[in-house]
């Protein structure tokens, strides 16, 4: 449970650094960055403890670096292109393959 919410709060922080960006709160978005920083880190760091470094690192990276493609696709307008979708889907395929066979 502490890897998938360390995954989330990795997510947070490139949100918060992109809202920092697009609105009129630039400091408040970049607290609640620096903030999700942290609680991704340090619950990465709990998970550790009963997850092998190796999995743990590519499950929280790969759901960060998922979950983001997917929010700047539905709420950035960034490109969906089938290559991209394609990168998005291996992505989340290693990391189910890496939980699922560790």
């Amino acid at each position: 449970m502490c890897l998938l919410a360390a995954s989330v709060f990795e997510i947070g922080w490139p949100l918060g650094f992109k809202l920092s960006q697009t609105t009129g709160q630039r400091w408040l978005w970049i607290a609640v960055a620096l903030l999700c920083m942290a609680l991704s880190g340090w619950l990465l760091w709990l998970a550790q403890r009963s997850i092998p470094i190796g999995t743990a690192y590519a499950v929280w990276t790969g759901i960060g670096a998922a979950g983001t493609f997917a929010i700047g696709v539905l709420c950035f307008g960034d490109a969906a292109t089938v290559g991209r979708l394609l990168g998005a889907f291996l992505i989340l395929a290693g990391v189910v393959l890496l939980k699922i066979s560790g």
